[in-house]
């Protein structure tokens, strides 16, 4: 079938995006599914610093590939043998396929599953090559997903069933945001009742982070040298908004500090905020060759812990209908992640609006409806500001 999507045709495009469009919206082919995958409508699809880091070349990735990961849509079609779906269903897109055989993924999701891993550096399916063309050649996946397109074909283990009570906007964000900055928290702190979380790093996956500690009844301090992302924060409900600066001159200390900037200086500051007998997760994304310094002594000494979470050391099966009720009990205000609803025409603009620290989550409505999704109404809602 003829779909359309954004392609980034090469990395390291200069910046401004706007200009230089790295990201060209047009016609592509897309295969039917093969056994044990699902074609999808997408109806929303978020921009996510991931999606950012293959554009500017951080992260290294082929090229032409059709990006985006992180998104919601419509189940129209079942390869052989998927079970647990059925056309008409609304899934929520997550960007690590498990095969759910090998020992990393019995580990409760703690371990990045090798071959899923492997499937997204190739830019390939699970089930091994791609499914996207474009002129008779092929275009890569992105994280299994590709997203910014009206349709994708993925593996059945990239997708997660919700209620059709979870409207697109808030499903799309479950996926990634929620699940990686939620699941740092919840999966891989773990924090005991009364204790204090310290999120350094506010953007979307740090904010979430900060919305799933307060949800589960954490007093929660944001970190950030951005004061609209500070502002944004407390209007949020996060008790304390500190710039980096303000926190170390202060000592302010936590037992659980999430770093989620994907940035060394973070991490120092995450780290040196940590208290004795606490543990700094790191969740963030840095370049690869992105160095931090850290005293072994100091871990020894105060008997730290760091512990590194790579998609929120999540299983969604079970996680994103745990975040999804708590969405739906009025306790976790997912909307408060969106910055920007666009279109996939304003693709490129949003890279730019992304690596200048304008946005959060921009949602680009690939229904052409961009917007017009009211918020349903949800049992025990309260405020959050």
């Amino acid at each position: 079938m003829q779909i359309l999507g954004a392609v980034l045709e090469s990395v390291g495009a200069p910046a401004p995006y706007a200009a230089s469009r790295p990201l060209a919206v047009g016609p592509l082919e897309l295969d039917p599914p093969r056994a044990g995958e699902v074609l999808v409508r997408i109806e929303t699809a978020g921009v996510c610093h991931s999606d950012l880091s293959v554009v500017d070349g951080a992260r290294a990735r082929p090229t032409p590939m059709l990006l985006g990961h992180e998104a919601a849509g419509i189940v129209e079609e079942l390869g052989a043998g998927v079970d647990g779906l059925q056309v008409g269903d609304r899934v929520v897109m997550t960007f690590l396929p498990r095969c759910g055989r090998c020992a990393a993924c019995a580990s409760d999701g703690r371990l990045p599953c090798p071959a899923g891993s492997a499937a997204n550096g190739a830019g390939a399916l699970l089930g091994g090559g791609v499914r996207l063309h474009r002129d008779g050649q092929p275009v890569a996946h992105h994280l299994g997903v590709s997203a910014f397109a009206s349709h994708a074909v993925v593996d059945r283990a990239s997708v997660v069933r919700v209620d059709p009570d979870v409207p697109p906007d808030v499903a799309a964000l479950l996926g990634c945001a929620v699940l990686t900055g939620g699941g740092a928290v919840a999966n891989a702190a773990r924090p005991a009742p009364g204790e204090t979380v310290m999120v350094v790093g506010l953007g979307g996956v740090g904010l979430a982070a900060a919305l799933v500690a307060r949800a589960l009844g954490h007093h929660v301090i944001g970190v950030d040298s951005n004061d609209a992302k500070l502002a944004h924060a407390r209007a949020c409900g996060v008790e304390e908004a500190l710039s980096p600066e303000h926190l170390l001159d202060s000592g302010r200390v936590a037992p659980v500090v999430i770093e989620a900037a994907g940035h060394p200086r973070a991490f120092e500051t995450a780290l040196a905020a940590t208290a004795p007998g606490g543990r700094t997760v790191t969740v963030g994304l840095p370049s690869p060759d992105a160095r931090a310094a850290v005293s072994p002594l100091l871990l020894t000494a105060e008997a730290r812990t760091i512990i590194g979470s790579y998609l929120g050391s999540a299983t969604p099966e079970r996680d994103v209908p745990r975040y999804a009720r708590l969405w739906r009990e009025g306790r976790l205000p997912v909307e408060r992640l969106i910055s920007a609803r666009i279109t996939l025409e304003g693709v490129n603009e949003a890279m730019d609006a992304l690596a200048e620290g304008r946005a959060l989550r921009q949602l680009i409505h690939l229904d052409g409806h961009a917007g017009e999704h009211p918020e349903p109404e949800r049992k025990d809602q309260h405020s959050h500001g």
